[in-house]
């Protein structure tokens, strides 16, 4: 008994060795490691980092890339959907020494994860003197178009309008990803929902392309609906300037983070895989 016991345990043991939170695929399927990955993208002019809001993994995962990129090329700009472009006067102030991290939480409207999974990577910015921009359009405005539809906007002042994509912006609504948020509604609030939801990605795609580096890399951190399948920003980035090297990174949830279930395949450059039973940060 006592040898089955030994046996059991050391192949209990054994598999608690193998252990993995997650893992990094290409777009071809293939594991890929981080070290390789970084390399690649190093050659990027934007990457678009599709995470799950409330998931540790991808934060640790954004910073360590922000860290090795900025390491590899010092010209790289930093932008999020989290930060809303009228915020970007107080974020300016804060990546100046200008205001605190209280003044900043006074006058920005920073998400209420902001402490844990974002700061981290604004006092990146600041520590290194590199731009952090804001690039969502106003929630206020989003919702707007959700109620009101887009038109709505177009009387709004010229100060306002310059916190969003240039009107009008292109739409597409046979993307499948807007048609399934239709659908997903069961057509309630008509076109306006998909609408809503491209604003905010032609937005951010938008100030990217504004303030891209000629020889930097632009590294943008967003929900991974927002480029998931080379929609959204990515779509928009293709719509206002052409010959970008743009590269996606897709984030999804596995039972185990190997292999590739074909599910979770083919909706990026890159799929980070992360086990299913990772704890959230809220």
């Amino acid at each position: 008994m006592r040898i089955i016991f030994s046996l059991l345990l050391t192949c209990t043991f054994l598999q608690a060795q193998d252990l993995k939170s997650y893992q990094l695929y290409n777009k071809s399927g293939e594991k890929i490691n981080f070290s390789s990955m970084l390399m690649e993208l190093s050659e990027a002019d934007v990457v678009l980092f599709g995470e799950l809001h409330n998931n540790p993994v991808c934060h640790w995962l954004q910073f360590e890339l922000t860290e090795r990129l900025y390491q590899i090329d010092s010209n790289l700009v930093l932008g999020a959907e989290m930060f809303e472009a009228d915020n970007q006067i107080a974020l300016n102030l804060y990546l100046n020494d200008s205001i605190d991290a209280e003044s900043l939480d006074s006058n920005a409207r920073l998400w209420s994860n902001y402490e844990t999974d974002y700061r981290g990577l604004v006092d990146f910015a600041k520590d290194h003197n590199l731009p952090f921009i804001a690039t969502n359009i106003p929630r206020r405005y989003a919702s707007q178009v959700f109620k009101q539809g887009v038109e709505s906007l177009d009387s709004l002042a010229d100060s306002i309008k310059a916190w969003m994509a240039p009107l009008p912006f292109p739409y597409d609504a046979e993307l499948p990803g807007y048609k399934a948020m239709l659908e997903m509604m069961g057509g309630h609030g008509g076109d306006n929902f998909p609408k809503a939801q491209a604003i905010k990605d032609a937005t951010m795609a938008h100030f990217i392309v504004l303030h891209l580096s000629e020889e930097g890399i632009f590294l943008h951190f967003n929900g991974d609906y927002h480029s998931k399948d080379f929609e959204g920003i990515n779509w928009y980035l293709n719509q206002y300037q052409d010959g970008l090297n743009i590269k996606t990174i897709s984030t999804q949830l596995q039972d185990e983070v190997s292999p590739l279930d074909s599910a979770s395949a083919g909706h990026a450059d890159y799929t980070l895989v992360i086990d299913a039973q990772m704890t959230t940060s809220y």
